[in-house]
């Protein structure tokens, strides 16, 4: 039997991080505080405690795919609700080794996170080869699980008669799940022992191959989630994954881009889901909307992961490329802190952001669009914008964010195919950023203390499509910053 993993080949297109911009938050005002009790429940115990369409290596190991229970809120725009999330039982999401959310909002929001990863400092993350993936001492590997799901309600049991053939992450290793297996346990096989991280992106896909017709955007909510057929295999798959994953300690982050499509549909705790109709063995107490749905998937994670951390992610479309200084960003995160509280995150671990789902400088070049963050910190759209969403947001939900997907690309960069320029990899370890527009590059210090202070456990590096700067092709820039930053011990995350 082979213990190697095999990398499938990129499928379909790559997520965005920017999409249009949600509704106005006035819009939003009929997701209210008492909505969030009848869908979460009223418990303040929250639980806890992590490849399938992963790419080509010279993809950065992408994948074939496309691309939180609210606290009391600092400027009290919202509740000061802390309420739980599901029913009783599995349904409430018990059990875990971690008191999610537990740590009072404030500097050290995320410590016990981080201790029970292990770790006393803010982590590092990585996707790529294999190769890549041990050219540091990474904390942490993530890859997507994504391309579509069996043909039938169940997982199959032989790959050889697997249908459609080639598209199921379960299959990529013979026999069923063994990719996943090997994944975590090259993972550990690292020095230092990497913590294993599943980007689990489903929906999309699964939906494109079963609906004639079918286009990314709301209807994955308001179609796919409602289809009972689909649903009925999702579950199954994400039990199956679970399953594998059993008393490993792992990351496990649920469908980049479908909370937001959720934001734009409406209101999660009126839009209908098939839940118990789907998953009759593990929610059929949970609501049959939205919320339910991510309440059933986190409920899951409690019961067969039980060592799994596990969160959504807030997609900050109406920020990242904000250029007003009068737009309200904290408000804005605490409305998607609400949304998320709503579908689950109130029992989740950490909260998953993304500053781009490409280089910069391939968004200027190929796609002539202007998606450069200034890293001086002077000029909108930038950094220090998106931090204070994420602390705004991370301070709603009660727990730390996770940064993820972030882009490789550095000054050094060329703006062609595997080598465009950024400069996310430079802000954060400090070095010489290229300024916007592919500008001549300036030194910038680190900003790991701002990422601290904004509760940002770590930053996961990777690319979100084909023709990016991966860590294979940065000339060894992300491996060599990693190093110098593990070599001095590290940023705290207690300040």
């Amino acid at each position: 039997m082979s213990t190697t993993r095999i990398q499938p080949g990129p499928s379909g297109a790559r997520r965005h991080a920017s999409r249009a911009a949600f509704p106005s938050l006035a819009s939003l005002a009929s997701l209210a505080v008492a909505s969030l009790v009848v869908a979460c429940g009223s418990s303040k115990d929250k639980g806890s405690g992590a490849d399938a369409s992963q790419g080509a290596e010279d993809d950065g190991g992408q994948g074939a795919s496309s691309s939180g229970a609210m606290s009391a809120s600092s400027s009290g725009a919202m509740s000061a609700s802390s309420s739980g999330g599901g029913t009783a039982g599995v349904e409430a999401g018990s059990g875990g080794t971690m008191a999610s959310g537990s740590d009072a909002a404030g500097s050290c929001l995320g410590s016990s996170l981080l201790s029970a990863l292990g770790k006393n400092h803010l982590m590092v993350g990585v996707t790529g080869s294999s190769t890549a993936e041990g050219a540091a001492p990474y904390d942490l590997r993530y890859v997507y699980l994504s391309g579509g799901l069996f043909s039938s309600p169940t997982p199959c049991t032989s790959c050889s008669s697997c249908a459609p053939s080639g598209s199921w992450w379960g299959c990529y290793n013979t026999p069923p799940g063994m990719y996943a297996t090997y994944f975590m346990q090259g993972a550990a096989a690292a020095t230092p022992p990497q913590i294993p991280m599943f980007t689990y992106y489903e929906i999309l896909q699964t939906a494109e191959a079963t609906i004639s017709g079918f286009q990314e955007g709301t209807a994955e909510v308001t179609e796919a989630a409602t289809n009972t057929g689909i649903m009925t295999r999702y579950y199954n798959d994400w039990r199956f994954l679970l399953q594998t994953i059993g008393q490993t300690k792992a990351l496990l982050h649920i469908e980049p881009d479908f909370w937001g499509y959720v934001r734009e549909a409406g209101d999660p705790t009126t839009l209908p889901a098939a839940v118990g109709s789907a998953n009759s063995t593990d929610c059929s107490a949970l609501p049959s909307t939205i919320a339910g749905m991510g309440q059933c998937m986190i409920a899951m994670v409690r019961k067969y992961a039980p060592n799994a951390l596990v969160g959504l992610q807030a997609s900050a479309w109406n920020i990242a490329g904000n250029t007003s200084a009068s737009t309200d960003v904290a408000t804005d995160a605490q409305a998607v802190a609400t949304l998320l509280a709503a579908c689950g995150q109130s029992k989740g671990d950490f909260v998953v952001v993304e500053t781009s789902d490409r280089d910069a400088g391939y968004y200027q070049v190929v796609e002539n669009k202007d998606t450069w963050w200034d890293p001086t910190d002077t000029t909108l759209p930038d950094y220090a914008q998106d931090l204070t969403w994420i602390k705004a947001l991370t301070e709603a939900l009660g727990v730390p964010a996770l940064y993820w997907q972030t882009p490789i690309g550095n000054s050094m960069g060329t703006n062609m195919n595997d080598s465009y320029k950024d400069n996310r990899v430079d802000y954060f370890f400090g070095g010489s950023a290229s300024q916007v527009e592919s500008g001549a590059a300036v030194t910038v210090p680190s900003h790991w203390s701002k990422l601290a202070a904004a509760h940002v456990v770590g930053v996961a590096f990777g690319a979100g499509a084909g023709g990016q700067t991966t860590p294979d092709s940065d000339g060894g820039h992300l491996a060599a910053k990693t190093m110098a930053y593990a070599a001095s011990g590290g940023q705290s995350l207690c300040q």
